[in-house]
């Protein structure tokens, strides 16, 4: 028996930027098997809808990302996520597409999440918001798009968590996607990004503020939990050359070791900064809630373990890229989809970056991804008479 779920539209979080309630006729089927909806689904957009509406262009953001791609954070006050790709001139160029960034099904910066109120008790969900996949935050996004009576995207993009989304709409929407451009990603997640992801989730949930998930009904939140997890995962995002690079074995704010447990090293210092302005502006739960997504995301399991079923007869324009110092997402799993794209007869472009920047490369200043983005667009635009 299907299990139901009915959610009444939640009061709109204090954000600037648009909020939209999806899923009043058609509940969202969510993998777990339950019928989700309504639902609200907070979205940026950048840049002006042509008539034709063929323009538009869903980026996708990664585990720790949100829909403030191209502005001032509105909680941080730091550069958007991706600014240095979204804006005027740049690849993604907001005088010539339309930008979509929405949260992620189970974010906290708006859409629906472990943090809204679930109608059954007054208090916000915890665990009893409903498990999520990278499929069910696609088919939100789709919802989104129909509601902006967009027919087709030209482009969807993102990094990481962004490409496995990229991915999963050119496989279960082709006929809604232009152009995919998934960077620094997979087609599944790895054992070991498993492993570490889990190391994360332990950390919150040992945190004793994390109360069994229940922590903002008893006014309390796992700060230091939520801490230790970003702190793991952000060593996952660097290469050892670019932490040598950056701090090596400087001391900080000192001459000599301390022989004791404080931050006498400049990583250590950067860690636990990174840490204490994550819980700032993330969710614990959500950070469960969204790794786990990432964990189950097995694009060839959903196609009888045949990556290449997944794109079979598709005629969306593909553009991978990698970066030679990513461990976490590795340029051979690139390749395996390039490979798979290729044995379903895909039009496919690959391109392995040189940088020691690590996984956060697509987040940085990187000139050839730049390059790399703009050309592959101009010739997409050129093929999809976006110019005409």
């Amino acid at each position: 028996m299907t299990a139901v779920l009915r959610m009444p539209a939640p009061a709109r979080a204090n954000l600037p930027g648009h909020r939209v309630v999806l899923g009043t006729e058609h509940e969202l089927r969510l993998d777990c098997g339950i019928e989700f909806g309504p639902f609200a689904l907070a979205y940026q957009t950048y840049g002006t809808l042509n008539a034709q509406r063929s323009n538009a262009v869903l980026v996708c953001h990664a585990l720790t990302g949100d829909q403030f791609v191209a502005e001032e954070h509105p909680v941080t006050g730091k550069p958007g996520w991706w600014s240095t790709m979204v804006g005027p001139g740049r690849p993604l160029d907001t005088e010539r597409y339309y930008i979509i960034c929405a949260n992620v099904l189970g974010g906290c910066m708006g859409t629906a999440g472990p943090m809204e109120t679930n109608p059954a008790t007054g208090k916000p969900y915890g665990l009893d918001f409903p498990v999520i996949t990278v499929a069910d935050m696609v088919r939100s996004q789709k919802m989104l798009i129909d509601h902006l009576g967009i027919e087709r995207l030209f482009c969807v993009t993102g990094g990481s968590m962004g490409g496995m989304q990229a991915l999963q709409w050119a496989a279960m929407y082709p006929e809604h996607v232009f152009a995919a451009v998934p960077i620094a990603s997979a087609a599944r997640h790895s054992a070991q990004n498993i492993a570490f992801h889990e190391v994360g989730r332990q950390a919150i949930v040992a945190d004793p503020d994390w109360c069994g998930g229940d922590y903002l009904s008893q006014g309390k939140r796992p700060q230091r939990g939520l801490a230790v997890a970003r702190m793991a995962a952000h060593i996952t995002y660097l290469s050892e050359a670019a932490l040598h690079r950056k701090f090596g074995r400087s001391l900080q704010d000192r001459q000599k070791v301390t022989y004791g447990f404080d931050a006498d090293f400049q990583v250590e210092s950067y860690l636990r900064y990174q840490g204490s302005t994550f819980v700032d502006r993330f969710d614990a739960n959500s950070y469960l809630y969204i790794t786990r997504a990432m964990d189950y995301f097995d694009l060839a399991a959903e196609h009888g373990g045949v990556l290449s079923r997944a794109f079979t007869g598709t005629k969306v324009r593909f553009c991978l890229v990698s970066f030679t110092s990513d461990w976490l997402f590795p340029t051979r799993e690139s390749r395996e989809i390039v490979h798979a794209l290729n044995a379903a007869m895909a039009n496919v472009s690959f391109v392995e970056i040189e940088t020691d920047k690590g996984h956060d490369a697509f987040l940085l200043d990187e000139p050839e991804l730049d390059k790399v983005l703009k050309g592959f667009l101009a010739g997409c635009a050129e093929h999809a008479g976006l110019d005409r």
